[in-house]
């Protein structure tokens, strides 16, 4: 009935005002529970390690406990989709890598980088071909070799589908490789991989340092190249792979995402919040010399042109694969 007059013009403008404050008293009190951050794999891999001790930082930071929550399962698919499923309200998110865009390539699910929020890329970590301590290859230039003499029989693990399927497929490419040659032994996780190698149920296995470091050191499993530039100040002694005459590097790029939809203020603050947990120098040497990672944060238009990249360059390698459904 007061549509049009004075009246209901002034309680508009009134309604407006009172709108505006209390909208931005609402996402400065973002956070105000727990944050729910989701690792789509076991406990013990690299992901688990890396974005725990991130978020244990992070949280000192963003004023609420961060609580990570392994939910391995379906090619970590089992993970990003609950995530992808989640209200919109920032209370839970997903920590996780290039598998996102590789599980959409396998035809494994029908949602990529784009159908999430896009909060910030974190860390790369530097992977690394890797056997059991007793095998008798002792580098990576040496398992074309092997491969020819022992057709069909030579073992590598891999998660279908995710960063290490990807990697043994460039690999063989790079070292001349038939993989009608090789065996891919698929494993749900990298704690299982690992536990898979030191059985030696398997030949090889691509690991790095928060997956492996340990094993390394103890001797129980050796590094026989590192898919790197440069070498790594933790296994200065293990060459790179361009240095046996392998031209190629490979790191694994973990990042955080949200449900779509979710308010753009709730976004900020959690990568804010990760942002200033990466600038603790304490927390980058950890990440960088023992967990061969290097920092690298990026978020809103940088971290979105970054992953059309790396989906662009995970297509192509795709084309060599040939995927189970």
């Amino acid at each position: 009935m007061l549509k049009g007059t004075p009246f209901a013009a002034a309680a508009m403008i009134a309604v407006g005002l009172a709108g505006g404050p209390a909208s931005e008293a609402r996402a400065q009190s973002f956070p105000e529970q727990e944050i729910q951050l989701i690792i789509p794999f076991g406990p013990g891999g690299a992901t688990d390690i890396i974005f725990r001790l991130i978020a244990a930082e992070a949280e000192q930071h963003l004023g609420t406990t961060i609580v990570p929550v392994n939910m391995a399962g379906a090619g970590a698919t089992r993970g990003s989709r609950h995530v992808l499923e989640a209200e919109p309200d920032g209370y839970t998110i997903l920590g996780s890598h290039d598998t996102i865009a590789l599980s959409s390539l396998a035809g494994m699910v029908d949602y990529s980088y784009d159908d999430f929020e896009q909060v910030a890329l974190l860390t790369q970590t530097i992977n690394i071909p890797t056997a059991n301590a007793e095998h008798p290859v002792n580098s990576a230039d040496e398992i074309a070799a092997y491969v020819a003499e022992n057709p069909g029989d030579v073992r590598f693990s891999i998660i279908p589908s995710s960063t290490d399927h990807f990697f043994w497929a460039q690999f063989f490419d790079e070292a001349g490789i038939d993989m009608a040659d090789v065996r891919l032994v698929g494993y749900p996780d990298t704690g299982e991989q690992v536990s898979g190698l030191l059985a030696q149920e398997v030949d090889f296995g691509m690991f790095n340092l928060p997956s492996a470091g340990s094993h390394f050191e103890s001797g129980a499993l050796k590094p026989l190249g590192v898919a790197n530039d440069e070498r790594l100040a933790a296994l200065s002694e293990t060459p790179t792979l361009r240095e046996m005459g392998l031209e190629f590097d490979h790191a694994t790029s973990r990042g955080i995402f949200a449900p779509k939809g979710t308010p753009q203020e709730h976004i900020d603050a959690i990568a804010a919040a990760f942002e200033k947990a990466l600038e603790n120098e304490e927390l980058r040497s950890r990440i960088e010399n023992e967990f061969g990672t290097n920092v690298r944060f990026l978020a809103g238009d940088d971290y979105e042109a970054f992953l059309d990249e790396n989906e662009t360059a995970l297509a192509a390698a795709a084309e060599g694969i040939e995927f189970e459904n």
